[in-house]
């Protein structure tokens, strides 16, 4: 199989060989997935509208260091899923390669709990990025009138608005991706450096070194210190969450065998580095943090930029680069999600497969799968009217869902020695067998950490409610695989060649 990944025939005719026929357009590069995945991320979006987790669990030692340390992880989780992705690459991306490295018997179990996994983890992804985006908007009001905090009606409307914006422009500039993806490269990289100049140079006063790199203080969580800087750690792995999400791209390139896996890592290398250079200047300009913790509408980056800039105004307009990063982050996690729902129904594993697998002619895109994606995470929103926690649910179950199906292939994988990506076209060498286990290692913690409220002890609006709504998918894909799957479901098509090496 690695033979065909890396052999001279066209993308086409290798996935074809896969047991799929192209349905869409291969107009994507290297620098186009490399840009969607960064955008994905979105570096300092994630940051700002995570920030007062980690002011809660540990402040300047959980940001700075429990930055560096996930962005390690993360880099090792990317390049297992890099060499994986470079023998199979298609659409399916984890929900694919977990049926492909299993053996026969147990493929079709296999795919069906990576697919749901990573179906459900691409729903929340986007859901919260177009939730969190939707707070932060309405947060600028809050510049002028700081006791003014949204009502819930105004944040389900705000975030219902975002998420139209994103959906359409997946539609109606779906030929202009490409260019999009680039521009948000760009884009991040002159806000951050924008950011940076303007709050060293307006800051008052500094802090010191000692502070921006050592100075821990839970008290605020009711958490012993040692687990309170772990479950600060869900800060950054939110945001390092969404690079295996770019598999689903992967017959929208050429070459994908090399040119997706290359751009998984390095937009993880470039995030990490992105993530240090925008934390280190707030560090050092960092403001009372009871102050910030005060905030009425729970987003204290904006009152961040106001302090500094002494100014409502000159606060809303850094507020206002990272907002358009959360519109690059929004169309990229609509993108992604509508791929991952196209490619898991190709293979009849959700209810009104032959709906969500259609491709529009039209757009050149699965629009059913894209209004499935919008519907459902449109819904997800009305878990706010219940609990003003929900946020939390959704970043929580997004960082458990995705870490456990990427992790699910990766394991397989060791389980059988790493047999099937020996001649992998993007290979991980000798190290190959010691960056998966760490992986592995890291997948199992981070599923108990990201279940874990971010403060004790625990009130109804603080709690966090992740594992809840992660049962509630869980019995919705269970339910619908003793309805059909287990009668119906044989998994993705598996290549005759692919079963003779097992």
């Amino acid at each position: 199989m690695a033979e065909v990944a890396r052999g001279d025939e066209s993308a086409d005719a290798q996935l074809e060989k896969m047991g799929y026929k192209s349905e869409l357009p291969r107009n994507l590069s290297m620098m186009s997935i490399l840009g969607l995945s960064f955008a994905i991320m979105a570096v300092p979006f994630g940051i700002s509208t995570t920030m007062y987790i980690t002011l809660i669990d540990g402040q300047s030692v959980t940001i700075i260091w429990g930055w560096c340390f996930v962005s390690l992880i993360s880099l090792a989780i990317a390049a297992s899923l890099a060499e994986i992705c470079s023998v199979f690459p298609t659409a399916g991306g984890v929900y694919y390669w977990s049926a492909m490295l299993a053996t026969k018997e147990w493929a079709p179990i296999a795919s069906w709990i990576t697919g749901w996994l990573t179906l459900v983890g691409n729903w929340m992804v986007t859901t919260s990025i177009n939730f969190s985006g939707a707070q932060l908007i309405l947060s600028a009001i809050s510049l002028w009138r700081e006791d003014w905090a949204p009502n819930a009606w105004q944040t389900i409307l705000m975030f219902w608005c975002v998420t139209l914006i994103c959906a359409s422009v997946n539609i109606f500039a779906s030929k202009h991706l490409d260019f999009i993806n680039r521009i948000c490269i760009y884009w991040t990289g002159a806000g951050v450096i924008i950011i940076l100049v303007t709050l060293l140079s307006m800051a008052e006063t500094k802090r010191s070194g000692a502070y921006v790199f050592g100075h821990f203080d839970a008290s605020q969580s009711g958490w012993p210190d040692g687990w309170a800087f772990f479950v600060g750690l869900l800060q950054a792995a939110y945001t390092l969450t969404g690079y295996g999400m770019v598999a689903s791209m992967c017959e929208e390139v050429q070459q994908p065998h090399r040119e997706v896996p290359k751009a998984m890592v390095l937009s993880v290398a470039a995030a990490g580095i992105t993530g240090v250079i925008y934390l280190i200047p707030i560090l050092f300009v960092l403001p009372d943090v009871a102050v910030l913790l005060g905030v009425k509408n729970g987003q204290p980056i904006g009152l961040l930029f106001k302090l500094i800039t002494r100014s409502p105004g000159g606060g809303f307009g850094l507020l206002l680069l990272i907002l358009g990063i959360l519109f690059f982050a929004g169309i990229g996690a609509f993108t992604v999600a509508s791929r991952c729902t196209y490619a898991f129904a190709r293979d009849g594993a959700i209810p009104g497969s032959r709906l969500w697998r259609r491709v529009s002619r039209r757009y050149g895109i699965p629009l059913m799968g894209l209004i499935l994606s919008t519907t459902v995470c449109s819904l997800l929103g009305l878990i706010y009217f219940g609990s003003s926690a929900a946020f939390n649910s959704f970043t929580g179950v997004a960082t458990i869902c995705l870490s456990t199906s990427y992790g699910l292939p990766i394991l397989v994988s060791v389980l059988r020695g790493r047999k099937l990506v020996k001649n992998a076209p993007f290979s991980l060498g000798k190290f190959g067998m010691t960056i998966n286990l760490l992986s592995i290692i890291w997948i199992l913690l981070a599923i108990v950490l990201f279940c874990m409220p971010v403060a004790i002890p625990v009130t109804a609006p603080g709690m966090n409610y992740a594992s809840v709504v992660f049962a509630g998918f869980t019995v919705v894909s269970a339910a619908w695989y003793f309805i059909r799957g287990r009668k119906e479901f044989k998994g993705p098509p598996i290549e005759g060649d692919v079963i003779e090496m097992k």
